[in-house]
């Protein structure tokens, strides 16, 4: 049996005992520090880097992912990738502040959608007579006569409510309120609560999650509350995650449901603490998510939608129990997930288009939700048709060098000085930056693009070294620096590389294609669309001008262009709110057109045009041209 070793983390001043041989990223996440891992800890992201104060000649030799990631300095200075280093003496790890995730900025606001209320749950007082010799009716028969003589319900007991039935009835002198699910009578409580009646509507995303405690009486939001999705140390994107549940079995697609049901937990005890109310007041819980985050929260073997044709398990709702998923609410709550499109067109695609109410337009709606995933639609009351595109890991850090979620410190907002070529930035919080975030990484490659220091074709322009010292030859190639080391908090220039612009591209390309081939399959050009949606956390921050600059979406007027949030969570609470929109979601889950990328004959060609900045087909749109025109400088 192995010993246990010490490990302590700084500047945190936790320590822990843990196995010899254990990973330093595991011994982190025993003590609940969160250090930035965007690859799952497979060593491929290169975004968990520590520095080993003590026990450095304990730790297993470097690894190939190691020796790809740490600079020279790096290593000399004794950083390891925590994912990667296996501690076997006591230890010291520093954790830098470019690898901690930090206070993360979490968008739970979207566009408000009026509803007419008609929650499933519903409650009744009743003041029942007392049986006698004349009247023997069962308790059951007595509340059902009731409820069907004043208020023209019918109904029937789940069992776990009967078992205490004749208690509750006596100890409240036959003045009870019972609260029902659809025609299920869920619970019978003493006196008169019909005021108290609440619902929670969840919109669980891959990086975070956004939770809405309603008044079900009201349809009105009491409180709403955000965390990071507590999944994230076993995998930032979904693809990860899945890999995860696979390699370790159904214990490990546990440890996943358990994280991510911890969270909507803490949320829910937060909401209801500012509230002033029980959990045992909420009766009733609504998800929306992408298809990974279904299986993983429903504990649904989540293998096969990895591969191709990447089935989903189930598409219609789910309707379960609140207590089997491990949900703080009322013992008998019902847990509803909002259908899906397909493997990786999820309840939040069907939730966004419910939210800017495509299938009723007779305008031609585009909807494209950004996030690790990006989902785009496009059409109108006629046919609505979806795909779906990888794109969010280099927007959200992955593979780029000093990319980073939005957290504290991260550089959001940059422009370039078209004169002087010098850097403006703001970071979240105002801090000293850390990194670049997805907003920040899309205004430094349209500003490199229309200032002249990138072409076309994204590639440094070495002549513009003569203008400014910012574009130069660094450790990793050609970079351009955005902030200098005496400007950052972690000591370090932080520069935008040739590689990181290759990353990007490709992640803009991704969307871009989806955009054109699904436009092109529902037979719509760029002027037949009346209005872009932009949904997601992410959407939210970017600059719609630059992210058509560097052909994100095609050229479509920005004053077409609305940003609705997190439509998601707007979705789910509609479903939470209203059983119609809870039909309406099946009707759009049938209804929407799945179309599969991948398999379409012009993928690979629109693809590598869709590399070009902002696309090859420069000629094309009008917009364009304009475009064109004001990049005065630009290399074509």
């Amino acid at each position: 049996m192995s010993s246990e070793i010490e490990v302590v983390f700084q500047p945190y001043g936790k320590r822990t005992l843990i196995p010899s041989g254990t990973t330093i990223i595991d011994a982190a996440k025993k003590l609940g520090i969160d250090i930035s891992s965007l690859c799952g800890g497979r060593g491929t992201c290169g975004k968990c880097k520590v520095k080993v104060q003590s026990g450095i000649e304990g730790l297993n030799p470097l690894t190939e992912q190691e020796l790809n990631h740490l600079s020279k300095d790096e290593i000399e200075t004794n950083f390891r990738l925590a994912c990667q280093a296996r501690v076997t003496l006591p230890s010291i790890v520093l954790v830098p502040e470019i690898s901690r995730i930090g206070k993360q900025r979490l968008q739970t606001e979207g566009i408000e959608v009026p509803v007419e209320l008609k929650p499933l749950v519903k409650k009744y007082f009743l003041k029942l007579p007392k049986p006698t010799l004349h009247d023997a009716r069962s308790d059951e028969d007595r509340i059902l006569d009731a409820l069907k003589d004043e208020h023209g319900r019918s109904g029937f007991f789940d069992f776990d409510v009967a078992r205490s039935l004749p208690i509750v009835l006596r100890e409240s002198d036959w003045a009870v309120t019972t609260v029902m699910w659809g025609d299920k009578i869920i619970a019978i409580e003493p006196g008169d609560t019909t005021d108290r009646c609440f619902g929670f509507a969840v919109d669980i995303g891959t990086t975070k999650l956004a939770g809405f405690l309603v008044d079900l009486n009201k349809g009105s939001v009491v409180n709403v509350v955000a965390r990071t999705n507590p999944q994230i140390p076993f995998g930032e994107d979904v693809m990860s995650r899945i890999a995860f549940a696979i390699t370790g079995g159904w214990n490990a697609l546990s440890e996943l449901q358990k994280a991510v049901v911890s969270g909507i937990n803490e949320m829910i005890e937060e909401c209801c603490k500012k509230g002033g109310l029980k959990y045992e007041e909420i009766y009733e819980l609504c998800f929306a998510g992408n298809t990974c985050m279904q299986l993983l929260f429903l504990g649904l073997w989540p293998r096969h939608v990895a591969f191709s044709p990447y089935p989903p398990v189930l598409r219609r709702g789910v309707d379960t129990d609140a207590s089997k998923l491990g949900l703080r609410s009322h013992i008998n709550a019902n847990a509803h997930f909002l259908p899906v499109i397909g493997g990786f067109v999820g309840a939040d695609s069907v939730a966004d288009i419910m939210a800017v109410k495509m299938l009723e337009s007779n305008e031609t709606i585009m909807d494209i939700d950004i996030g690790t995933n990006t989902e785009i639609a496009i059409g109108n009351k006629e046919l609505v048709m979806i795909d779906s595109c990888a794109s969010g890991p280099a927007f959200e850090g992955m593979e780029i060098k000093f990319g980073m979620r939005a957290a504290t410190g991260a550089i959001e907002k940059i422009s370039i000085d078209s004169k002087t070529l010098e850097i403006n930035y703001r970071t979240i919080d105002d801090k000293a930056p850390v990194g670049i975030c997805g907003s920040g990484l899309i205004d430094i490659l349209a500003e490199l693009l229309k200032s002249g220091i990138i072409d076309v074709k994204g590639t440094f322009v070495k002549e513009m070294t003569k203008q400014t010292n910012r574009l130069r030859q660094g450790p990793d190639g050609w970079e351009f620096v955005l902030a200098w080391k005496n400007e950052t908090s972690t000591n370090t220039d932080i520069a935008i590389t040739q590689a990181d612009i290759r990353e990007l591209q490709k992640a803009k390309a991704a969307m871009h294609t989806g955009c054109e081939i699904l436009m092109k399959r529902i037979n719509v050009t760029e002027k037949d669309i009346d209005k872009l949606y932009i949904a997601g956390a992410f959407g939210n921050y970017i600059d719609p001008e630059n992210a058509r600059t560097i052909g994100i979406y095609p050229e479509i007027s920005i004053e077409k262009i609305h940003f609705v949030g997190n439509t998601a969570g707007t979705g789910a609470r509609m479903c939470l709110a209203s059983k119609d929109m809870r039909e309406y979601a099946e009707e759009i889950s049938k209804k929407v057109k799945y179309f599969e990328l991948a398999a379409d004959p012009d993928f690979q060609t629109e693809y590598i045009n869709s590399i070009y900045l902002p696309h090859v087909n420069l000629n094309k749109y009008p917009i364009t041209k304009g475009l064109l025109q004001r990049l005065g400088s630009l290399r074509l």
